[in-house]
């Protein structure tokens, strides 16, 4: 084959075409699927808050795992790579070094924590948002089974988000703030006053920094959040010791 492919290229060049070389088709991902996120590999950059690839949330569940020593920084380099081959090795899943929608799910799925303090309420009919503020976590239920679970991070000490259970009110999916100067809020969805769910433009790291009392996703996740749930009733329930 190689050789067949050399005789062709030497004929285009002879002929003084440009060569063009196809490039397998990538296959779309779909994030309406469970414990679903985009793909993920070497030279990845989590770059600002604006282009996150998720390489922050693989490297935290790497650590979780005892796979990782090295702390999350957003650079999917050499440690983290050799870090997701063990994890796949371990699980007998075919050893790329890539996290792809057959590793994400076993992925996320092994580093769901404090699954004993889930409120019962959670597991109940409908869809269900589940808020630990002390582990930056939402787990979202689907007529009582897990469909996903993001990282994210919360209000400060003096601006906490608020514990119990409420219901999704209103939504925009292009909000701005009316309190701090239009900054935007997308795929907001409003369950206690001026609490929402919703993408966020200042988080990095989930555990650096604290919102004003919202739930601050990735943005792209609050968009996989919106997509799942923004024509069904949305339950959510906030619990959890601050941190």
């Amino acid at each position: 084959m190689k050789r067949l492919l050399s005789v062709v290229a030497a004929l285009v060049m002879g002929l003084g075409l440009t060569a063009v070389v196809a490039q397998p088709a990538q296959a779309a991902v779909d994030l309406t699927a469970p414990f679903s996120r985009e793909p993920v590999f070497r030279g990845d950059v989590d770059k600002d808050q604006y282009n996150i690839e998720h390489v922050y949330d693989v490297q935290y569940r790497l650590r979780w795992l005892g796979l990782l020593d090295a702390t999350p920084n957003g650079v999917f380099g050499p440690q983290t790579e050799q870090a997701v081959k063990q994890f796949q090795r371990r699980l007998g899943l075919r050893v790329t070094g890539r996290v792809t929608a057959n590793t994400w799910a076993p992925l996320i799925k092994r580093t769901i924590r404090g699954k004993g303090a889930v409120p019962k309420v959670c597991r109940t009919d409908g869809w269900h948002v589940c808020y630990d503020r002390k582990r930056h976590q939402v787990n979202l239920y689907k007529h009582g089974s897990l469909y996903n679970s993001w990282l994210v991070r919360g209000g400060s000490y003096s601006t906490q988000t608020r514990t119990g259970n409420f219901t999704v009110q209103w939504r925009d999916i292009d909000h701005r703030s009316r309190t701090f100067g239009g900054a935007p809020m997308p795929y907001s969805q409003f369950f206690s006053g001026g609490q929402a769910l919703h993408g966020s433009r200042n988080m990095m790291d989930p555990w650096v920094g604290h919102s004003h009392g919202c739930v601050n996703f990735w943005v792209e996740d609050a968009r996989q959040l919106w997509n799942l749930t923004h024509d069904k009733k949305l339950y959510v329930h906030v619990y959890g010791a601050w941190d």
